[in-house]
């Protein structure tokens, strides 16, 4: 699991997931959000 953090408003699995929160998504998802820009890897804090 990765945590990332949101640069847009999107549905994910029923969920709404609201731009500049952080989630923990899985692997892979990650990696593509990321890849389109539509999230960020999230600092761990």
């Amino acid at each position: 699991m990765t945590k990332v953090k949101m640069n847009v408003q999107t549905a994910f699995h029923g969920d709404l997931l609201r731009a500049g929160k952080v989630y923990e998504v899985d692997d892979s998802t990650a990696e593509r959000w990321i890849a389109s820009k539509i999230a960020e890897k999230a600092e761990d804090e």
